[in-house]
């Protein structure tokens, strides 16, 4: 699995339609996505998956009326339950080198869904199971989504399997460097809580992700944020930038429920080794002043951010941090230009730009 800031061919996006993602608070969502899908779309091409023709036309008139309309977005229609391709989509490949061995799971049997791959088609996606988190009864139309992108990019499906028994994971639950170092926590793939894999242990963890993801090698973080509601997404917490240097999020209010398991976080990331032994980089980036709505405090996070050719697009809330969390991507990322999406409407979907993207490298 390439790292993020490698080149894309494409992301990946679906439009928003379950307005229950966001109750009494839709109206403004499609213009945020509009936003998105602009800047996007001056860098790469769109794969925008959208329920319907009817939803096609209605996403193309904002667009045009937002001006983010292009000839680079390619509309898809199928019907999805949610937004979230991070979690339900499909994770692209790429290989090392012509004639890479086929990924193996851990009991070396990997459900391939187009047989023996040919050396004209070296490139493959995994499609992961998905159960919506473990919490939602609807995500049956986006259980397929994984396997139609695959097929979209005239990509190979492996469907990976541990113990005999196919695997459950979210995008967002891991970050990958790239080089053989991964990202994931104990409070979303370890706990008992919203448990997707009740056959896998830690070892099973690490097994896949070696034989899967080409990352032999696992970071362990503890507990995410306060709010996210997938139990533990690592994209909320600490996120690879480079080969060697991981931005985190911390919490300098003591009495703030999120300083504990982040400073806790912070201890793990200065205690860990990359693939080669070596110390991480870590930059610190302090969490968004708390946004609340109707009494709920939301997952409301600056890692959350997605990087894509050329830009990284930067979810801020109207806090004080936001200028801190801008001026800190910038100087991560000198080659791209940072651009920020207002987010407070978003988040109360309990997502942001990390969560909604799926990168299709080169």
């Amino acid at each position: 699995m390439p790292a993020e800031w490698e080149p894309h061919s494409a992301t990946w996006l679906a439009w928003p339609h379950y307005e229950l993602d966001w109750p009494g608070k839709f109206h403004p969502i499609p213009w945020v996505m509009a936003e998105i899908v602009r800047n996007l779309a001056r860098h790469e091409r769109v794969e925008l998956v959208v329920n319907n023709s009817a939803a096609a036309r209605k996403a193309r008139r904002i667009l045009q009326r937002a001006d983010a309309w292009s000839p680079n977005i390619q509309f898809h229609r199928w019907p999805t339950n949610r937004i979230w391709l991070r979690d339900s989509g499909s994770i692209f490949l790429t290989p090392k080198q012509p004639g890479f061995p086929r990924p193996q799971g851990p009991s070396g049997s990997a459900q391939d869904r187009r047989g023996q791959r040919s050396p004209q088609n070296p490139l493959i996606a995994l499609k992961f199971r998905f159960n919506a988190w473990a919490k939602y009864s609807n995500w049956r139309h986006d259980e397929k989504i994984g396997t139609l992108m695959a097929k979209a990019a005239h990509h190979r499906e492996i469907r990976p399997v541990s113990r005999g028994t196919r695997i459950v994971l979210e995008g967002g639950s891991i970050d990958v460097n790239g080089a053989g170092t991964i990202l994931t926590t104990e409070e979303c793939l370890l706990s008992s809580q919203q448990c997707r894999n009740p056959h896998m242990a830690r070892v099973h963890y690490e097994k896949a992700f070696a034989d899967y993801l080409g990352a032999p090698h696992t970071i362990w973080l503890g507990r995410g944020i306060f709010g996210d509601d997938t139990h533990g997404h690592v994209d909320d917490l600490s996120r690879f930038v480079n080969k060697t240097t991981v931005v985190t999020m911390v919490e300098h209010n003591s009495k703030d429920v999120n300083h504990a398991p982040l400073r806790a976080n912070l201890r793990r990331l200065q205690a860990a080794r990359d693939q080669e032994g070596r110390p991480l980089n870590i930059v610190e980036l302090p969490m968004p002043q708390p946004v609340v709505f109707e009494g709920r405090r939301l997952p409301a996070s600056y890692a959350n951010f997605y990087i894509a050719n050329k830009i990284v697009l930067a979810p801020v809330f109207n806090r004080p941090n936001d200028r801190i969390a801008l001026d800190t991507l910038a100087h991560l990322f000198p080659a791209r230009e940072i651009v920020p999406i207002y987010s407070g409407d978003f988040i109360w979907g309990f997502g942001a730009m990390h969560c909604m993207t799926q990168q299709q490298p080169e």
